[in-house]
């Protein structure tokens, strides 16, 4: 039940080009993870996530591309090869754990290694082996449902790895936690995943979940790849809308001509970096100041704007506006109800030279 050997020196464990036509919807990103890696694939809900796993686990066929794990094609549609998903040494993470009801918690973890070949009480040791590095040693003889949902998600991590996974496929693993279970699960699958020798794909749409747990980040949208990279690089320079928001910043493309960045024909912003040509501009929503007048003094980017909406986030306020550009401000709760802020009211916004970051466009 070992892992094949290890790829050789520089190549990824997992070697992938997935397309996949849908009806009208075609996927086509090349993915690549490395030994002791965990790679987040991240993207908006209809992105091809969960198209993409179900492509690596075996249980939606390529339409053309290929997945080659430890250099051994799973899938090449141009030469017919296609391995079948129990013949596969990938163990699947799914989001609602799909743990067996009808089996004890040690028959569960037990069954991958029975599939693989081992006897009863062989695969029932490697089981007991998996529970006692989960702590999960004195919950062996339950059933599923007298488990909490943090139990459950460490039960299905460990009923795939038991079976020594070349590589580990998480989908949405933490979804389905409340947020203080979240937080504690988090923790232990950070620890776990740290461990393992193979390569790991997390695919969610958390980018909290991808920011602890992964090494890497792949964003798709509409079936591509939008931007990939360390989590440090995309959380600087967001290249799209959705990036943008999942890293918490407001983003606008323009073209800039020294310390001057024109976004649209009516607006420009000014910055503290010089630049020519196509970039973007990015600056966060707790940059962003509110005024009931048209401020005096030293912000440089002042601009009329409407109230389109608030919402709570955290401890402060997120404020939509409407204007020039669409932005979001955060503010205190005490900020909002001086400025007595409602949907529909104008304001005026500020934004200091400084506080934005200006990077060429380009190739992601």
């Amino acid at each position: 039940m070992s892992a094949p050997d290890e790829p050789a020196a520089g190549a990824p464990m997992l070697d992938a080009r997935l397309v996949v036509d849908r009806g009208g919807f075609r996927l086509d990103i090349a993915l690549r993870v490395s030994a002791g890696e965990v790679v987040a694939l991240l993207g908006p809900n209809g992105a091809g996530k969960t198209t993409a796993l179900r492509s690596l686990a075996g249980l939606t066929p390529l339409h053309a591309g290929h997945i080659t794990l430890n250099s051994l094609d799973l899938d090449r549609p141009k030469t017919k090869r296609l391995i079948p998903p129990e013949r596969r040494s990938i163990g699947v993470v799914f989001q609602d754990y799909l743990l067996f009801p009808h089996l004890t918690v040690l028959d569960n973890v037990a069954f991958g290694p029975r599939r693989h070949g081992l006897g009863r009480q062989r695969a029932r040791e490697v089981a007991a082996g998996w529970l006692e590095r989960m702590g999960l040693a004195e919950h062996a003889h339950r059933k599923p449902r007298q488990l909490s949902g943090g139990q459950a998600q460490r039960v299905a991590l460990a009923r795939a790895l038991a079976v020594d996974p070349t590589l580990l496929l998480l989908d949405e693993p933490l979804a389905a936690l409340d947020a203080r279970t979240r937080l504690d699960t988090r923790a232990q699958l950070q620890h776990h995943l740290g461990e393992h020798p193979g390569a790991t794909l997390l695919v969610t749409h958390d980018p909290l979940d991808a920011l602890v747990l992964a090494d890497r980040l792949v964003i798709v949208e509409h079936g591509r790849v939008v931007q990939e990279g360390d989590a440090a690089t995309i959380t600087a320079q967001p290249r799209t809308d959705y990036v943008a928001r999942l890293v918490g910043l407001n983003l606008h493309r323009g073209n800039a001509d020294g310390h001057t960045v024109r976004i649209g024909a009516d607006f420009a912003l000014t910055t503290a970096d010089r630049h020519q040509g196509e970039v973007f501009v990015a600056y966060p929503p707790s940059a962003v100041a509110l005024h009931p007048r048209r401020p005096d003094g030293s912000p440089r980017n002042v601009w009329p704007a409407t109230i389109a909406g608030i919402q709570r986030h955290g401890d402060n306020l997120r404020i939509q506006l409407d204007g020039p550009v669409d932005v979001a401000a955060d503010i205190t709760p005490a900020a909002a109800t001086q400025l007595e802020l409602t949907p529909g009211r104008p304001v005026w916004a500020a934004v200091k030279a400084t506080e934005t970051r200006v990077y060429p466009r380009g190739v992601a």
